[in-house]
């Protein structure tokens, strides 16, 4: 769990955030993850980690995440941390290790929930470099990512724990279901994946 807004920087120009209530947010954020997907060589494969757990609403966005995206039938998508097996705090370490067992040199995409200021509520962040999980309720965990997606679902500063799982659940469904499609979309786009059955519609 980020916290709060540490990962964006206005002056740098690697950081992006669109807010979920924005009508064109799936294609703007479809765009932006496009940009960043059709980077990466093709030999490297992008592993997603959606850190989090569904012990809490507000730190359930990740896992939320990893699941909408594990409906969809597909190959060419690597994915750790669903509802039913979460990559969190006390487990973290583990899953990178396993990361690095399967897979030579992956591009990482992390994804996680944060806290922010009121206004920033339901905002979504993508940027360069890792995230840092556990640092808004002061856990010690290490960084993550090549780039990472997080989702402000509520706000930050007093009695995180307590926040986090006083936070709405419509709030965090809603950026879930745009995160996901979009991190769908523009994988197709970028053909990373490739289809191999009926898949939920993206439109």
């Amino acid at each position: 769990m980020k916290f709060p807004l540490g990962l964006f920087n206005k002056n740098d120009p690697a950081s992006y955030r669109f807010n979920y209530s924005d009508p064109d947010v799936v294609d703007s954020l479809t765009e932006r993850l496009y940009q960043y997907f059709s980077l990466v060589p093709d030999y490297k494969q992008i592993v997603f980690v959606c850190i989090g757990t569904d012990r809490s609403t507000g730190d359930s966005l990740g896992p939320l995440i990893g699941t909408l995206l594990y409906k969809y039938h597909y190959s060419g998508l690597h994915l750790f941390g669903t509802l039913d097996e979460p990559v969190h705090a006390m487990n973290l370490n583990e899953s990178i290790a396993e990361i690095e067992r399967l897979y030579d040199s992956p591009y990482i995409v992390a994804i996680d929930a944060c806290l922010g200021q009121v206004s920033s509520v339901g905002c979504i962040t993508v940027a360069d470099g890792p995230v840092k999980p556990g640092a808004g309720v002061q856990k010690e965990l290490p960084a993550l990512g090549h780039m990472h997606v997080t989702g402000i679902v509520n706000v930050g500063g007093f009695m995180e724990y307590f926040v986090l799982q006083n936070t709405r659940l419509s709030v965090v469904m809603k950026m879930s279901e745009i995160i996901s499609r979009s991190i769908f979309r523009s994988l197709m786009m970028a053909r990373r994946i490739t289809s191999t059955g009926q898949v939920p519609s993206i439109d």
